[in-house]
Parts: structure tokens; sequence; C-alpha cells
């Protein structure tokens, strides 16, 4: 099993590499930047299919649309820009908020940030099999599967390390950068040497009339374009130093970059009036328009699959660090903060995987099917961090203070009304299961919180004093259950012997006269131990056995419970676990879950015996 994972992932690494592993600007841009720089795939998408419904009359609005969400692009990231020298930590919306609102409004942030991120990667998977789909119009019932096998390659990539899959993401990113900017230079030659066209002759019929609501509408969908300017936030620890200054300087390109690349997008649409056709995507008709079918077109549509793929390591760069954070805060979890062989958040990066899983499946792999669920929470989690910026410029003041805090409170103003937008156009069509998923999220991180308190008030050595500690047991009783005699139970009754002189085998019988052999071979190999058989009318092993164990405890008079000492079986395959009862296995749950409803200290020991190969 070692061998296949570190075939799949690599060999651990010292926890002294982990300076090593961290990411230069190039490798970063790969690393956080796909989810910001792809959703023009998805978000010119919706803003088409929204549109398109009210004809030529609708389309018209596609570029008034794109400069309203660049606008709003501009001032997160500026807003943003400000966040990371402010905490340089990572965390994001949940370090802000709870920093600067309280705890409450931290992990509202918090649930925000992980349902987008689980969101983010599922409708990237899905809408980069959708573009692939359009060349190739044969795999379009295979999304589901299609989107899944991308999904287990990411994780993989993922759980190799930060340095290797920046590496990894570098290849798509930029191969995807490179073929858009190229797309989009001789789709602008074309337009100075040619002339805008119109979409009275190529759009579709109108089905419903142009209002103001169905451009609202269009405009929310199209605001999923912004998921992902967050990720640089929640991973300023992943930069090489000085990783605010590198952070901001990314977060800058990258803003720069999807900004390009979602207005030139959308300006080339308008400007020849492309018009997509059901089996085919917007940016593939425009792709066609300015290319044409041919191998230069391929390409294309092979980096946007790519890049969409690449597009979910988003989520898996900023899932598991959020986590992560409110694992150590004590409301996720544990194992969620612990680094993993490859030292990365390992946990939480399957965590992710699971759930994003999950949705592609419910949703049959349909983009569309997903987009309203998207983008609410990410516009909370904006609104809520840069509303903490603030009350943090107010609080901390220094330089230039009101500036800073005049441009977060815009910031916070543009990303409050579009989440006023989003949430009332796509509440009916699909929001309101994140609106109630929040809560539940909120109310288990209450929960975990509460039984690590829970936890650690029992353990506390508050009260208690090194002589009362100190104080030792009495010899204990020993119980032996044996299912027959063998060497692994010779073995287990020596150990017995060697720690107390109080040692009883049982033997549970089942069928009636088996308990006969047992004793003849007892007399022989029982070291002297006496041997109880009690008989199980109903062929169970555990209830007789418990039961034993109550009259016996209650014989004793003492208040001591006697000591379980469990001998059983290690093969030396995994698949051969298969081929026994677990019964050692099942009388540990048993046992387990009795001592807890019951309030009884009682030892369980194991006395494994390895079989060879």
């Amino acid at each position: 099993m070692h061998t296949i994972l570190n075939l799949l992932i690599g060999p651990p690494l010292p926890t002294q590499r982990l300076a090593s592993e961290r990411l230069n600007k190039i490798r970063a841009l790969a690393a956080f930047s796909p989810d910001a720089l792809s959703s023009i795939a998805y978000a010119n998408q919706e803003i088409f299919l929204g549109l398109a419904i009210a004809g030529a009359a609708g389309l018209a609005y596609s570029l008034p649309i794109g400069l309203v969400i660049v606008g709003i692009l501009v001032t997160v990231a500026i807003s943003y820009a400000q966040t990371l020298p402010a905490y340089p930590t990572g965390g994001g919306s949940y370090t802000v908020a709870s920093a600067n609102l309280g705890r409450r409004i931290g992990l509202l942030a918090a649930s925000c940030l992980l349902i987008d991120y689980v969101l983010t990667a599922a409708v990237s998977l899905t809408a980069g099999v959708a573009a692939i789909a359009s060349a190739f119009p044969a795999l379009w019932p295979y999304r589901v599967v299609l989107s899944l096998a991308f999904l287990v390659l990411i994780t993989l990539a993922n759980l190799r390390g930060l340095r290797e899959s920046g590496t990894l993401m570098a290849i798509p990113v930029y191969f995807f950068l490179g073929s858009y900017l190229l797309m989009l230079a001789v789709g602008l030659v074309k337009a100075l040497l040619g002339s805008p066209e119109s979409f009275s002759a190529t759009a579709p019929t109108p089905t419903e009339p142009l209002t103001a609501w169905l451009v609202l509408h269009a405009l929310a969908a199209g605001c999923t374009a912004l998921t992902g300017i967050e990720a640089i936030s929640n991973g300023v620890p992943a930069f090489r130093p000085p990783e605010a200054k590198n952070a901001v300087r990314t977060l800058l390109v990258m803003a720069l970059l999807m900004g390009t690349l979602f207005l030139g997008s959308i300006g080339l649409t308008q400007y020849f009036a492309v018009v997509a056709k059901a089996d085919e995507t917007i940016l593939s008709a425009l792709v066609r328009r300015v290319l044409g079918t041919n191998i230069l077109y391929v390409m294309v549509q092979v980096a946007t699959l790519l890049i969409l793929v690449v597009a979910a390591n988003t989520s898996f760069a900023g899932f598991p660090r959020v986590a992560s954070l409110l694992a150590q805060d004590g409301y996720a979890p544990r194992q969620l903060s612990f680094l993993g062989d490859r030292l990365v958040f390992s946990n939480g990066m399957v965590l992710l995987a699971g759930l994003t899983g999950l949705l592609i499946v419910v949703f049959g792999g349909d983009t569309h099917a997903l987009i309203p669920l998207f983008a609410v929470g990410v516009f909370l989690a904006f609104t809520l961090s840069q509303t903490g910026m603030v009350v943090h410029w107010l609080r901390v003041r220094g330089p230039l203070w009101g500036l800073k805090a005049t441009i977060n409170g815009v910031g916070a103003l543009a990303t409050t009304i579009t989440l006023g937008v989003v949430l009332i156009s796509k509440f009916m069509a699909g929001a309101w299961v994140v609106v109630l998923l929040i809560p539940l999220l909120l109310l288990a991180f209450y929960t975990v919180k509460q039984h690590y308190q829970e936890v650690a008030r029992q353990l506390t050595l508050r009260g208690a004093t090194p002589e009362t500690a100190a104080e030792p047991l009495r010899s204990p009783r020993i119980v032996l259950p044996v299912s027959g005699v063998h060497r692994g139970i010779v073995e287990a009754l020596r150990y017995a012997r060697s720690i107390s002189d109080q040692v009883t085998a049982v033997y549970v019988e089942i069928n009636p006269g088996d308990a006969d052999r047992v004793r003849q071979q007892w007399e022989k190999w029982g070291q002297g131990v006496p041997l109880v058989v009690v008989p199980s009318p109903y062929r169970s092993i555990a209830g007789p056995l418990l039961e034993y164990l109550d009259r016996l405890d209650a014989e004793s008079g003492d208040g001591q419970f006697a000591s379980i000492l469990l001998p059983e079986f290690v093969p030396a395959r995994w698949w051969q676990h298969l081929l026994h009862n677990q019964t050692a296995w099942l009388l540990k749950l048993e046992l387990l879950y009795r001592r807890r409803r019951f309030g009884k200290v009682r030892a369980i020991i194991d006395i494994p015996w390895y079989l060879r190969e």
C-alpha cells in the first residue's frame, strides 16, 4: 500500500523542506489564478444564456454587463491588495472577519468560503468537459465520468505537494493565456479591418421580453467571473518571502489578465454578433468565428479544457488552508490541521475531492445546473472581508488610514450590492440551497468546538494532585476470551499471567458440545488458568461475554472492573482480513460502546499474532 502511495504522490518529505516548497510568483500565479482566469468560460456562457432568451435586444447588453463586472473586479482587487499586507498569515475573509467583526462573523465567512471552494471545483471541472465536448460532441454523454476522472488527476497532482502542483499547473495556465491572448489579438485585427455585425441577423427568436429583471439576472450570473479573486489572500503563506509583497503583485497581475480576457472575449462576441448553438459554448462559437474550424480552434478548446480542469486547483489551494485554520481554532476536526507526507494539508484535499465528486454526480455534470448555487457564498465572504478591513483601519489607524478605509468601504459597498442582486435573482433557481447550507455549517462548527471543549474539561489536571495520580492500582483481573486453543491464545495467556495472578479464560459455546474439545486441549495448554464456558443459545458471542463480565464485576464487590485481553490475527496481506471474521474487532467496539454508555472504565488490551506469508 505504501509503495502504491509513493508511486502516486511521491515519497514523504522532511519537515525542514517546508520552506523550499513555497512558490515563486510564476508558480503562484499558476497555482492560484486558474479559477479567476478560467471563469470567462462559464461566466460568458451564463451571460449569453441569460440574455439570449430576449433575442437581439437582450444580447446587446452583453458588453455593458461585462463593463460593470470588470468595474467590480477592479474594486475588489484593489481592496484585497490592502488585505494581504495587513493579514499575511492567510485565511482571507475568515481571518479578517474574525479579528475585526467577531468570531461568529468569522465563522460565517469561513462557511461561505468552504462552500464556494467546493462549488468552484465542481463548476470548473464540468465546464472544462463542456468545452472539449463542444469540439467533440460525442463526449457529451460522458460528462460525469470525464469530470470525475479529471478530479482524480487534479487531486493526485495536489497531493504531491505545493511546488510540484505549481509547476504542473504552470503548463496549462500559460498555454491557455497564450492561446486566448492570440485569439483576442487576431479578433482585434479582424475587427479593425472589418465592420461590426448585428445580432438582429444571428440572434435566436426571443421567448421573453427584455426587462430590467432579466438584465439583473444575467449580471448576477456573470458575476461568477469574480470567483477566485480571494484565493491569493487565503494562501499568502505559500509564497516565498517577502510573502505579502509577492502576493500583492501576483493578485494585481491576475486581475489585469482576468479583466483583459473577460472584457476582450465579450467585446468580440458582441462585435461579431456571435451566437452559440445548443450543443456548443459561446466561447467555442467565438473561437470558430475568429480562427475558423481548424487546428487552432482545437488548440484553444484544449487549452480551455486544461485551464478549467486546473482551475479546481484554486480550491485545492484554498479549501485545505481555510479548513486547517478552522481546525487549529477548534471548529473543525483536528485531522484537517495536519500536514501530510508531502507537506500539504492532504486530509483537507481528500475531503474536498469527495465533496466535489458528490456534487458532480448529483448534478449530472451539468455546469448550468450548478451555477445558481455559485457566487452567493463568495460575495458574502467578499463583503465580510472588506467590512472587516474598514474596522481594521479605524482601529489600527496608521499612515493614510482614511484613504485605505475608504477604498475597503467602497469595495464592501460594491460587493454588498452585487450580493443582493445575486441572492435575489438566483434564490429560487437554487441559491436557497447555499442559504440553507451556511447555517448548517455554522451549527457543525459550534458542535465540533463544544466537543473539543468538553474533551478538554474531562482531561484537565486542574484540581488533581501528583500524589493522587501516583496512587497505584490493584492487580487487575484479566478475562481472556478464547475461540479455541492455538499458538496465538497460548502467547496471549503467557502475557496475561505476566501482569496478573487473577486470569480467567472464557469460551462462548455457540454449538452445544464444542466446549468438550476445548476443555480437553485446555487441560494441556491452559497453564493452570481456569476456563469458564458460557453457553450462547442465540449464537451470539458478544452478548453472553458481556453478561459474564457484568456478573464477574458484581461478584467481586471491590468496584474494580475486569480488564479484557483480546488476541487477534494480523494477516500478512490487507485482502486477507476479508477471510477472517474480525470477532476481536467487533468485541472491542461493543466494549467501547458499553464503557461509554454505563460509565465503566474497563481496560482493553490487544495482543496481535502476526501471520507470516
